[in-house]
C-alpha cells in the first residue's frame, strides 16, 4: 500500500477490492474488530477506514448486518408514471414497479400518524398551522439497501374521507386509492433540489452527513383543493429522475433513439 495515514491505506485497499469485484454488492465487509485484527491496527483505525468508504457511498452500515457493499447502479424513475390517468391497475405501488423492472428486490418500512402541521406543511397543503394532518412515512429499500425516504402529508379530513388514514401501507399506492375513492388528482407541481444530507437523513439512508441528496417535492391537487404534499429524498449519485410527456408515437421515437424501453407518457395538454 502507498504511503499515507494507515486508515487511508486500508480504505484504498478495500476500495480497490470493491472495484475489482472481490467484494460484490450486498457482501458484508469484515467488522471493525475483524478488520483491525487482519490489518494489525487499532479498532479506531479500522473504523476510520470504513468511514472513508461510507463517505464515498461505496458501503453503508446496517445495525444487524454490519458494513455492506452498495450497488453502484443508477436507478431511473420516470416520475410522471405516478400521475398517468391510463396507468394500469396493479397490486404494487410505483416504487415496486420500478424496482422489479430493474431486477431489484424492493422492501419498505412504513409508519403513519396524525400530527400538527408546521409552517412548511401548512403552506404546502393550504391549511392552518397546527391543524391536524396525516403523515405517511416510507423508508424504501432495494435488495435490503436503504434507497429513499418519503413522507407524504394529507389534510386530515381528506385522509379520513379517502380511507388513507390507515396505520398500514397501501399496496397499490395512495395515488390510486385517492382516485378510486373519488379524489383523483388533476394537477401537480414538482420541485427538485440537490442539497447536502442532514444528520437525520444520513442516519436513515445509511450515508455520511453532507452526502448530496435529491429532495423531490410534489404537490398534488384536484379542482377543489390541494390533496397532498410528498417529499421524497434519495441519493443524487444513485438516482436519475425522468419526465416523459407527449403522445405514444413521439415517446416511441425518443425511446428508439436512446435505446430504452418507451413506457407510457403523460399526454400534453
Amino acid at each position: 500500500m502507498a504511503d499515507g495515514p494507515t486508515y487511508l491505506r486500508i480504505a484504498n485497499l478495500l476500495r480497490e477490492e470493491i472495484r475489482a469485484g472481490t467484494w460484490k454488492p450486498g457482501d458484508r465487509l469484515p467488522s471493525h474488530s475483524e478488520l483491525a485484527e487482519q490489518m494489525q491496527v487499532s479498532i479506531t483505525t479500522a473504523r476510520n477506514a470504513i468511514q472513508v468508504l461510507v463517505a464515498e457511498n461505496l458501503v453503508y452500515t446496517a445495525t444487524s448486518r454490519g458494513t455492506i457493499v452498495r450497488n453502484q447502479e443508477v436507478l431511473e424513475s420516470v416520475v410522471t408514471d405516478h400521475i398517468r390517468r391510463d396507468r394500469p391497475k396493479s397490486a404494487h405501488d410505483i416504487f415496486e414497479e420500478i424496482a422489479r423492472a430493474a431486477n431489484r428486490e424492493p422492501s419498505k418500512e412504513f409508519s403513519a400518524r396524525m400530527e400538527p402541521a408546521d409552517d412548511r406543511v401548512a403552506q404546502w397543503l393550504g391549511v392552518p398551522v397546527d391543524s391536524w394532518v396525516l403523515a405517511r412515512t416510507v423508508v424504501q429499500y432495494l435488495d435490503n439497501e436503504p434507497w429513499s425516504w418519503e413522507v407524504s402529508f394529507y389534510p386530515r379530513d381528506l385522509a379520513e374521507a379517502a380511507g388513507i388514514d390507515s396505520p398500514h401501507d397501501i399496496p397499490e399506492g395512495t395515488t390510486r386509492r385517492l382516485a378510486d375513492r373519488g379524489y383523483g388528482e388533476t394537477a401537480h407541481r414538482d420541485t427538485v433540489l440537490a442539497r447536502a444530507a442532514t444528520a437525520a437523513e444520513a442516519e436513515v439512508l445509511g450515508v455520511a452527513t453532507g452526502t448530496v441528496l435529491l429532495d423531490h417535492l410534489r404537490i398534488g391537487a384536484n379542482h377543489e383543493r390541494v390533496t397532498r404534499a410528498t417529499r421524497h429524498r434519495s441519493l443524487a449519485g444513485r438516482n436519475r429522475l425522468a419526465y416523459q410527456f407527449g403522445d405514444a408515437t413521439g415517446t416511441d421515437v425518443i425511446a428508439r433513439t436512446l435505446g430504452i424501453s418507451p413506457g407510457p407518457a403523460v399526454p400534453l395538454p
